[in-house]
């Protein structure tokens, strides 16, 4: 997952991230983080930093790191969703490469749409781009996915489906 930090517009833009300048916060973990770090270390794009727990797993452009505190000792989702939590409390907007699946990115979507920020979404079943900023573009996205995938990742999350309201809606 990608976080920005100084892009304006964020959504549909023609120019990559990299001739904007923009600067890029990123996770440390294995999959989407690391190939996200590859792209980045291959350009020498500067403009990285690398969120990580008490250690970094991955840091491939030996960019800055900046370490989140642990909300406990055990290494389980909530320990590493705290980095996730801090990236999307100071993004300016998203950016995630989604399967339709993964729990960690359907976390990441609504945190970032609750704080007002849009969410750029490649969405790898399709693979196609969704800009999200309403719960009405999230409740079409999850439409597209799924069901028991989804329902899968939101109980992994500890939240329940809610087509009325937010999809996501705490337990």
């Amino acid at each position: 997952m990608i976080f920005t930090v100084q892009e304006r517009r964020c959504g549909r833009s023609q120019r990559p991230f990299i001739h904007r300048g923009d600067s890029i916060l990123i996770g440390d973990a294995n999959g989407a983080d690391k190939a996200a770090q590859q792209y980045f270390a291959e350009r020498q794009y500067p403009n990285v930093e690398v969120f990580c727990m008490e250690e970094c797993r991955n840091n491939i452009g030996s960019w800055p790191i900046r370490n989140i505190a642990p909300p406990n000792s055990r290494k389980d989702f909530s320990y590493y969703a705290a980095k996730d939590i801090a990236m999307s409390q100071e993004a300016a907007c998203g950016v995630m490469l989604w399967d339709g699946k993964s729990k960690g990115t359907l976390q990441n979507i609504p945190n970032l749409m609750a704080a007002g920020k849009r969410t750029l979404v490649y969405f790898a079943p399709s693979k196609d781009f969704h800009v999200l900023s309403t719960d009405q573009d999230l409740r079409a996205l999850l439409a597209r996915c799924d069901r028991r995938s989804i329902e899968a990742a939101s109980r992994g999350l500890g939240v329940t489906l809610n087509q009325s309201s937010l999809p996501l809606v705490h337990s």
